[in-house]
């Protein structure tokens, strides 16, 4: 396809004339990557793809599904990367924005298995899908909640960040108590969030909610109640 190859080429030779070599090893500390970085700050970046994006158009789903992969699974800098997730996002392919493309996310999520990726992509992607299509995509939540990767059932417990008025609390229970004995930082963190973000829209029943679940960490009570003055 031509117009991959010309949108991925643009994207990579842009991102390249961006790259600072005195900058790139502290981002790359920072996010503890083995991929290595680039060099380039967000605002640089998003403004390449914003333009590439526009003078690249891609005329179908499948053209479209391809550049992203393709710049997502041939990265050779985490840079690329997030111009795939901008891609997976740009407002033209929104039409294109079903249950169809969870397959894609999933692969995302699981191969990029950081919080970097996987929260855009569970929020800003997954989210709006299950808004739309609760009956197809609540059920995989669900399914994620209870999966051996955490970087899934983190997907199933912050999905509806955002949501506001619109989210599913028999999803959020049912997500949060699958993972509430579990350990790991990631999910302790992502409990507390999603909590402290729904209880900006209904705080009693954050208050009720943690209150009916002591064995929730302290590190996700904390953060589910903290706008709460508790």
């Amino acid at each position: 396809m031509d117009e991959v190859k010309s949108l991925v080429s643009a994207v990579r030779n842009g991102l390249a004339g961006l790259a600072d070599p005195e900058k790139a090893p502290s981002m790359q500390a920072y996010m503890k990557s083995e991929m290595p970085f680039l060099g380039v700050a967000s605002p640089p970046r998003a403004a390449l793809v914003k333009r590439v994006y526009a003078e690249h158009p891609l005329p179908d789903r499948v053209s479209f599904s391809t550049a992203v992969l393709t710049l997502w699974r041939e990265a050779e800098f985490r840079e690329e990367r997030y111009a795939a997730i901008a891609l997976s996002g740009h407002r033209a392919y929104a039409r294109w924005q079903d249950g169809d493309l969870l397959g894609l996310y999933e692969e995302m999520i699981v191969t990029g298995a950081w919080w970097d990726y996987v929260d855009e992509v569970a929020i800003r992607r997954i989210g709006p899908i299950l808004r739309a299509e609760p009956e197809t995509v609540t059920t995989r939540m669900l399914t994620w909640a209870y999966d051996e990767d955490r970087w899934r059932r983190r997907t199933s417990v912050i999905c509806q960040i955002g949501a506001k008025g619109g989210t599913d609390t028999d999803l959020l229970t049912r997500a949060v108590e699958a993972n509430i004995d579990d350990k790991d930082f990631f999910l302790r963190k992502g409990i507390g969030w999603a909590l402290r973000e729904y209880a900006k829209t209904e705080p009693d029943w954050v208050r009720a909610f943690v209150t009916a679940h002591p064995a929730l960490s302290p590190l996700s009570r904390k953060e589910a109640l903290k706008h709460l003055g508790e």
